[in-house]
């Protein structure tokens, strides 16, 4: 049996409640290594419940959650980044003010030395690495040393998932990547996207421009009042389907 024969992520019954609201309703979901899934419907459908169960940052009130076979619990986003699973966020958490380089590694920077976790941090290898990954991902920028609120919204999304790339993430999520972005920038961040499948690296893409997912997806996974409503491959739909589903 290969890897692609058995779910990557494989979510079985999965609950969730807030104050009496039922957020998740026995949510069934398998996706495939290298597979680039597009996670779409309205506002309060529960797609962000989902997305933050699988990021770490809550956990279901019932159901199981396997990942590449296994079961896990997930009680916070370092667990989830363990795994393999790093979410980018519409807003995501880049800090302008600082670097390029400083941006890739922030939380996991390397050190000289070190004792106790204290130490100093080895500047050289996160300009040199910095350099290799954003390349990797076929973003092209002046200088590691360069701010990031310098940069366009698409090339921090460039960053962001050069930084997933670098640190070996086995499963991107994607959270509204392309919005608020020029048509050249969202072109670009949705070549990114495609990218990713000849890594084999397993993406989740979520986004209201169903124009988006198409151009990006695999396969198309609508849900509405917490629950799973549609679930196709995208050769096997039409926009005016999932229009009608949603």
């Amino acid at each position: 049996m290969s890897m692609y024969d058995v779910p990557i992520i494989d979510c079985r019954g999965l609950e969730k409640w807030y104050s009496g609201v039922h957020a998740l309703r026995n949510i069934d979901l398998s996706i495939f290594t290298g597979e680039i899934v597009g996670l779409v419907g309205d506002n309060g459908a529960g797609k962000s419940t989902l997305i933050k169960i699988l990021s770490g940052f809550h956990t279901p009130d019932k159901g199981e959650i396997r990942i590449g076979g296994a079961s896990v619990t997930m009680r916070n986003p370092k667990d989830a980044m363990r795994l393999g699973i790093e979410t980018i966020y519409q807003y995501n958490s880049m800090v302008p003010t600082m670097t390029i380089a400083r941006n890739l590694f922030i939380g996991r920077e390397p050190k000289k030395w070190s004792v106790l976790g204290f130490g100093a941090l080895d500047g050289a290898k996160m300009r040199r690495d910095s350099v290799t990954a954003i390349a990797n991902v076929d973003l092209h920028l002046r200088s590691p040393d360069a701010l990031v609120g310098e940069l366009s919204g698409g090339q921090r999304q460039g960053v962001a998932i050069a930084r997933a790339m670098h640190f070996k993430s086995k499963i991107l999520i994607l959270d509204e990547p392309t919005n608020h972005l020029s048509v050249k920038e969202t072109n670009k961040v949705i070549s990114f996207v495609q990218g990713l499948k000849a890594q084999s690296v397993t993406t989740i893409f979520i986004s209201h421009n169903i124009h988006h997912v198409f151009a990006s997806c695999d396969r198309i996974v609508g849900m509405s009042r917490g629950e799973i409503v549609f679930d196709k491959k995208v050769a096997d739909t039409t926009m005016e389907e999932v229009h009608d589903v949603l």
